[in-house]
């Protein structure tokens, strides 16, 4: 009986899980395309009222719309070959992030964007590029 209770806690646990996944993921789909496409415009229509970008540890704070040229320069000098996420996760407080590999030809970044909730809304709140 008792095996049976905790069979069933673990396979409720486990599908409660991958629902909160599959919603983080749905939350970064429009980063992604962006990120993929190196559409700094698009991605800007995420962003947050400031953002901090990182760039191999050099951090820096931009209002959405300087942090949007600063992108736009980013994929200029960096087209994307290949993008995608590969890991999804929240913080205690709920706070969604996601870490991804980013290709172009002039080499390989992880990135790393944390989200945050603004007027009801998923923003960019920070994104690192780290050359690998």
């Amino acid at each position: 009986m008792k095996r049976t209770l905790l069979q069933a806690v673990a396979i409720v646990w486990l599908m409660l899980l991958s629902v909160t996944v599959q919603a983080q993921g749905e939350a970064f789909a429009p980063v992604r395309n962006a990120i993929r496409s190196g559409s700094s415009k698009e991605l800007a229509q995420r962003f947050g009222s400031t953002v901090e970008l990182s760039f191999d540890g050099d951090k820096q704070s931009y209002s959405a719309t300087q942090a949007e040229f600063v992108m736009k320069d980013f994929f200029g000098k960096n087209a994307p070959a290949s993008f995608d996420f590969v890991h999804y996760g929240g913080s205690n407080e709920g706070t969604p992030y996601a870490v991804g590999k980013y290709v172009s030809k002039g080499g390989a970044y992880r990135m790393f964007v944390k989200m945050k909730s603004a007027q009801g809304n998923l923003v960019i709140d920070i994104i690192e590029f780290t050359k690998e």
